[in-house]
């Protein structure tokens, strides 16, 4: 309802999203996001060239592998329980390696993991993932609900996802109730 002079947080896409990356199993394969800062890919009116995200993550659900071609990330486990993070590198073709090391760093120590190898990260840890770098993570089992921190370069999930295998970024959403909160994805809808 409000005006253009709030585009901004429509063009950044601010604010609540939730998907299941399309495989309609939320409880296993989601993620609840709320953006809380972004700038815009080549768009001089939003020129903040970072991004800063709060995700809730449960115990066993999982964030699919996938890697961005344009935003490095640090993610940083907030509180609750254990994050756990697996990695692999990818090659020219933008398949997973499978068999090459893996470089990391967490909290100022550079890691060299094996490929597949995993991060668990425990409240108040962090880890950098490059561009390129194929990472999955879950809230560790037993260890409850994580709250966890994204700080990026500028995020933009229309173009810089690559998931390992196919599949959608957003989720389709049937609507069958009046909004009553709106996503991030809905903005869009209001014209």
């Amino acid at each position: 309802t409000k005006s253009s002079e709030y585009d901004e947080i429509r063009a950044a896409q601010l604010g609540w999203d939730l998907t299941d990356f399309g495989g309609g199993a939320f409880e296993t394969q989601g993620l609840l996001l709320f953006t809380i800062r972004n700038g815009v890919m080549d768009n001089p009116a939003y020129p903040k060239p970072y991004a800063e995200k709060i995700m809730l993550v449960r115990e066993e659900q999982v964030t699919p592998y996938h890697f961005h071609w344009n935003k490095m990330e640090d993610i940083i486990n907030r509180g609750g329980g254990n994050l756990a993070v697996r990695l692999y590198g990818s090659l020219a073709d933008e398949r997973m390696d499978r068999e090459s090391d893996v470089t990391v760093h967490v909290d100022g120590r550079t890691l060299t993991l094996p490929a597949g190898g995993t991060v668990t990260l425990t409240p108040g840890e962090s880890i950098t993932l490059l561009q390129r770098q194929y990472h999955s993570f879950w809230g560790e089992s037993g260890k409850g609900a994580v709250m966890v921190g994204e700080v990026s370069r500028v995020n933009d999930d229309q173009a810089d996802n690559r998931f390992a295998e196919p599949m959608g970024r957003f989720p389709t959403i049937e609507e069958d109730e009046p909004r009553k909160h709106l996503l991030c994805t809905d903005y869009v809808h209001l014209n």
